[in-house]
């Protein structure tokens, strides 16, 4: 089976590498100021948030803890999440008492990050806030926090830097637009 390529679907380049490299970088000075003299440990929502958090720890410059989870809201082959999530891949440390950094690469309705942060919660962390590279704010149906946010985007559908289509095109340098009437899905 031969992918399309990505050319033929991509309707614009809404972020460019150049400036998520520089949001970035902003994100990590301002994250290892907040958190100086503090017990930082980040914790990150796979598979898209990969990709951040790997450019985002070259800029946090003070010492820090990580850590990953994986979670489901989507059924196989879905466009939208369904609100309902599961753990796939769970925590390998303990959080209570830690000052925690949930790192996502998008927050859409807002239900998985809400039902992330509920199990969380559980865990008694001393802090837990959320650092997002993008917030799809028109489409919130959860108020959630976001209290690190790389870009606020319109109601598009977006891949690259870590967002996939269909599990693929994650390893793209910037986020990009789909004309959903010219992707042809490989399934």
């Amino acid at each position: 089976m031969t992918m399309q390529d990505y050319h033929e679907f991509l309707k614009e380049i809404l972020i460019d590498g150049k400036t998520l490299q520089k949001r970035i970088s902003e994100l990590g000075v301002e994250i290892s100021r907040d958190y100086k003299e503090r017990d930082l440990h980040l914790i990150c929502i796979l598979r898209g948030g990969v990709l951040f958090l790997a450019d985002l720890i070259r800029h946090i410059t003070i010492p820090h803890t990580m850590d990953f989870m994986a979670v489901s809201s989507y059924g196989s082959g879905a466009r939208q999440s369904t609100g309902h999530i599961r753990i796939t891949y769970d925590l390998q440390s303990a959080i209570e008492d830690r000052e925690v950094l949930l790192v996502e690469d998008i927050v859409d309705s807002g239900y998985t990050i809400a039902s992330v942060l509920e199990m969380l919660e559980i865990r008694r962390p001393r802090s837990l806030r959320v650092c997002a590279l993008l917030n799809k704010a028109e489409r919130r149906e959860v108020m959630v926090p976001i209290d690190y946010c790389g870009f606020t985007i319109p109601d598009k559908f977006v891949f690259g830097y870590g967002l996939d289509m269909d599990e693929y095109y994650r390893n793209l340098p910037f986020i990009g637009t789909v004309d959903l009437s010219r992707y042809q899905s490989p399934s």
